[in-house]
């Protein structure tokens, strides 16, 4: 399902689209933006994202899933195997609160072999050289 998704976005040089494959990632606002190669997942801010009300805070959760969709999406989009990779570990480091504004995730691979990847993502709002969180990611390759 993702692949299908992501397969006519390959040929595209810049490109915004939202996540519809995934009812989880339509309702969470996601969306994937894509400049020559580069993926960006976005999570469009709504007051059902924050976590604390005072001061506005964003959830560590909805922060997590934005970085192991990027990871994801990054995941596939570079590799042309046919069984989708599962996640079997997640660390994640909280750098700063996340503010009530849109999200932004990026994830780039480390390794890549034949049963095991390792990637690394960070997320960001206004200014990406000050990250809210980084994650790094084990995904298992199916076979």
């Amino acid at each position: 399902m993702i692949r299908d998704f992501l397969q006519p976005l390959k040929k595209c040089d810049r490109f915004e689209q939202g996540l519809d494959f995934s009812p989880y990632a339509a309702m969470m606002g996601f969306r994937l933006r894509g400049e020559q190669g580069a993926l960006t997942s976005v999570m469009e801010f709504h007051d059902d994202l924050v976590g604390s009300p005072y001061p506005p805070a964003l959830h560590g959760g909805t922060v997590a899933s934005l970085m192991e969709m990027a990871a994801l999406l990054q995941l596939v989009w570079q590799s042309d195997r046919e069984v989708m990779p599962k996640a079997i570990d997640i660390t994640i480091d909280y750098l700063r609160s996340g503010q009530p504004e849109d999200t932004y995730a990026r994830a780039r691979i480390f390794r890549q072999g034949r049963r095991f990847a390792t990637l690394h993502a960070e997320a960001w709002q206004s200014n990406p050289e000050k990250p809210i969180a980084s994650a790094m990611l084990h995904f298992q390759m199916v076979d």
